[in-house]
């Protein structure tokens, strides 16, 4: 009898064992399938988080290219723009100044000069003698042989056909560049007090050291009483 009550101890025991061994077993089956699914979400997260850096790191390329090129082009620009503010010095002096254009060409009134009389205006800064000629220093001039002139030229080439009465001339002697006085001298012209030069009534030198006959500016007549010099 008492063995029988102790085979069945020892049987209880043993399905108590087994049973603990059990519930042992899956409890540690539970912890290993946590244990794998959080190794799997960490792998997840490593995963997401490479990719989602590569697409950063893209990202951050392509932006970097972008504002690489955005630079190289304003600085381009920059440059170019500096460039051509350095130089508009350089070429706007190239330009005359508006003193120079003013004066580059100039309209007088001829109507209320008298004949025989002879006006000086400023021209580019020099004196140009405008004559209003009598038909006597006309002949005069006309009559001269051309073997006789230190520089020779025919009077009528030195006016505008159609207007043998207006003499227009340089009154810069072309000696040494003083300004000669008119109706002055041997030849009833203009006379250079400096050194001595005579010009006659058509503005050509007959004597002294001047070699040259007075010049002759581009000039044109507008109208009748109006002429524009340059």
């Amino acid at each position: 009898m008492l063995l029988t009550l102790l085979t069945i101890k020892m049987s209880n025991i043993d399905k108590n064992i087994e049973s603990a061994k059990s519930i042992a077993e899956a409890n540690i089956d539970k912890r290993s399938t946590r244990q794998t699914q959080k190794l799997n979400n960490v792998s997840l997260n490593q995963t997401l988080s490479s990719d989602l850096n590569l697409s950063i790191s893209n990202d951050d390329s392509n932006t970097k290219v972008t504002r690489r090129d955005f630079m190289v082009l304003t600085a381009t620009s920059m440059a170019s723009i500096g460039a051509v503010s350095s130089l508009w010095p350089f070429i706007d002096s190239l330009n005359p100044a508006a003193n120079v254009s003013a004066l580059s060409s100039v309209e007088v009134d001829i109507d209320k000069i008298q004949c025989g009389q002879a006006i000086t205006i400023s021209w580019q800064g020099k004196p140009v003698f405008i004559k209003h000629r009598t038909d006597e220093e006309i002949k005069e001039a006309r009559a001269v042989n051309l073997s006789e002139l230190i520089d020779p030229e025919e009077d009528n080439t030195r006016v505008k056909s159609g207007y043998d009465q207006w003499l227009v001339i340089i009154g810069i002697c072309t000696h040494l560049g003083c300004i000669p006085i008119d109706r002055s001298g041997e030849y009833n012209g203009w006379f250079c007090p400096c050194h001595g030069s005579h010009y006659d009534t058509s503005g050509r030198i007959r004597k002294g050291p001047a070699p040259k006959n007075l010049e002759i500016p581009p000039y044109q007549f507008i109208t009748d009483k109006k002429i524009k010099i340059g």
